[in-house]
C-alpha cells in the first residue's frame, strides 16, 4: 500500500494560489474568441485566442501567465504551445474560475 500511497501523492497536482500569483504579477490571458471575451471576463485579462497564441510569445516572454477559457480545453492547448517557448503556464480552467481573484 506504501508504494500505491506514494504514486497518489506524486500524481496529484498541488494546487495553485492563483490570488498569489496575481499578487506577484502573473498575467491572466483568456484564449476565447473575442466575441466570448467580450461577454464576459476577468477584469483586467488580456485576449489572446488560443488560434494566436502562438504570435504572442514574445509579448508573454519573461512573464508567468494564467490561462483561461470555457471549460479548460483551449487554455490546455495554450499552456502547451507557451511552455515549449519556455514560458511558465497555468491553465486556471474555466474564466470564472477566477472571479475576484
Amino acid at each position: 500500500m506504501g508504494f500505491l500511497s506514494g504514486l497518489k501523492d506524486r500524481l496529484t497536482p498541488t494546487p495553485v494560489d492563483y490570488s498569489e500569483k496575481i499578487k506577484n504579477g502573473a498575467v491572466i490571458v483568456d484564449v476565447r474568441t473575442p466575441m466570448e471575451f467580450q461577454s464576459g471576463h476577468v477584469k483586467g485579462s488580456k485576449n489572446i485566442p488560443v488560434n494566436n497564441i502562438g504570435s504572442a510569445v514574445n509579448q508573454l516572454k519573461g512573464k508567468e501567465v494564467i490561462l483561461v477559457c470555457m471549460s479548460g480545453g483551449r487554455a490546455s492547448s495554450a499552456k502547451a504551445v507557451l511552455e515549449r517557448a519556455g514560458i511558465t503556464a497555468h491553465n486556471a480552467g474555466a474564466w470564472q474560475n477566477l472571479l475576484g481573484k
